[in-house]
């Protein structure tokens, strides 16, 4: 990465060459997909910038599309102090006045060209665009917002030309109204909106807070329902600087963006330890991703007999009797559309070693495969294991090694961790499968 000093936070979250092999895993998972960043004026004008760029670098090299929406509010106030003009307000939520506008535009367009210079200075090419349209937003509560613009629609046509293109589009937090003239856009809103209208799989917000606290402490992920309760029961609880993004982080994941991350854009490589690794270095606000996901229940034991029985002439799962099917449903659990089930998974916890689980009998209809529903039930397994206290989670695998290890995230292991039970019904099994270890 760069050789540019790092901020004392930085140390702590570093990608080292030894850490390339783990990024490649995603690399098949994010290709092609589009990241919003939010890029906030105060992470435009810290040293960490130049760093920041070359991470954007880095996504652009594994055919990840980037769309860069950036903040001002840094800048005006600073304009606004060195020219001692007054401004209403300076995120774009306020009140927008004449003078504040003009200052706006100013801000924008040095921000824009900061970034435009140091992409170029990476190789890349870009684009600021005009790509806003915005409305006044009018009368609020009977004051005038003037020049204060709310987003009629983003030119979503011209933004994947560009990225089709290879070009990453640079939004300033500046729409255009139907005379063409300019109006002051909020950018935390305008990321939203652009990534619901980009169909993006992603929102990143780098500012200058550690990512989203709540009570004063960082909250690493938070699932959209909790976040939304926050924010309408407590916002309060939420630390004022990240609750406008907070709230729109919930807008665009009810919108149909799956995740939104929030972190601190002053750590070198910050950006791809969020992206690429399970812990990341921020905070992740998800939305429901497994809503056909659902527990077993005793109706289903015939269905999930069926299901397997392929699978288990294969050698790939294990045999399993309806009756034992029965006893044990559950630790099932199974995907359904339009109330078929077409996929299953197990989750298994250890009463002598109550903080490992094994994730096991995965399989999905052949029709179904190769469309991430695999992967999308192990995630959900160890998502439940995590949430019921389990910090290791295993997986046995005899034909799916590569599944488990490439696409989930596991890696391999001695049969040693297994505990005594387990790990005499192995040795009976002669199955002789790989053991798989991941941490929850």
């Amino acid at each position: 990465m760069s050789t540019s000093p790092a901020t004392p936070v930085a140390s702590t979250a570093t990608i080292k060459p030894t850490d390339l092999r783990g990024i490649l895993k995603y690399v098949p998972r994010f290709q092609d997909q589009i990241f919003v960043l939010a890029i906030d004026g105060a992470i435009v004008a810290d040293e960490n910038l130049p760093n920041l760029l070359v991470d954007i670098a880095v996504l652009r090299s594994l055919a990840i599309k980037v769309v860069i929406v950036h903040g001002i509010g840094q800048q005006i106030q600073e304009l606004s102090k060195l020219r001692q003009v007054p401004i209403t307000n300076s995120d774009g939520t306020g009140v927008t006045d004449a003078a504040t506008l003009d200052l706006a535009v100013r801000a924008s367009a040095r921000v824009s060209h900061v970034i435009l210079e140091g992409l170029t200075q990476n190789a890349l090419k870009a684009a600021i665009t005009n790509s806003v349209r915005a409305l006044p937003v009018g009368i609020l509560r009977g004051i005038d917002q003037q020049f204060t613009g709310k987003v009629e629609r983003i030119d979503k046509d011209l933004l994947i030309h560009l990225l089709n293109a290879g070009v990453v589009p640079i939004l300033q937090p500046i729409g255009f109204g139907p005379d063409g003239r300019s109006l002051r856009v909020n950018s935390d809103l305008l990321a939203s909106e652009v990534a619901e209208a980009l169909h993006a799989s992603k929102i990143i917000y780098l500012n200058d807070q550690p990512g989203l606290l709540i009570d004063g402490k960082l909250k690493r992920e938070i699932p959209v329902n909790a976040l939304r309760a926050i924010l309408k029961d407590k916002p309060e609880r939420i630390a004022d600087p990240i609750r406008s993004k907070a709230t729109h982080a919930v807008k665009a994941i009810e919108n149909g963006i799956l995740r939104v991350h929030l972190l601190d854009g002053q750590i070198m490589d910050g950006l791809l330890n969020e992206i690429f690794s399970s812990e990341g270095v921020g905070s992740l606000v998800y939305g429901n991703d497994y809503q056909q996901i659902r527990q077993a229940t005793r109706r289903d034991v015939r269905v999930i007999y069926n299901l397997t029985r392929a699978a288990v002439k294969r050698e790939e799962l294990i045999h399993r009797t309806q009756q034992a099917i029965e006893k044990n449903i559950d630790q099932f659990f199974v995907f359904e559309i339009d109330e078929n089930i077409i996929a299953c998974v197990t989750l298994y916890f250890y009463p002598d070693k109550p903080q490992l689980a094994e994730v096991g009998s995965l399989y999905v209809m052949p029709f179904y495969q190769n469309r991430g529903i695999g992967k999308k039930m192990v995630d959900y397994a160890c998502l439940q294991a995590k949430e019921r206290g389990a910090t290791t989670i295993v997986a046995l695998s005899t034909q799916s090694f590569g599944f488990f290890s490439g696409t989930c995230g596991f890696e391999e292991t001695d049969k040693s961790i297994l505990p005594e039970a387990r790990l005499k019904l192995y040795e009976e099994s002669g199955r002789n499968p790989r053991v798989l270890v991941k941490q929850a």
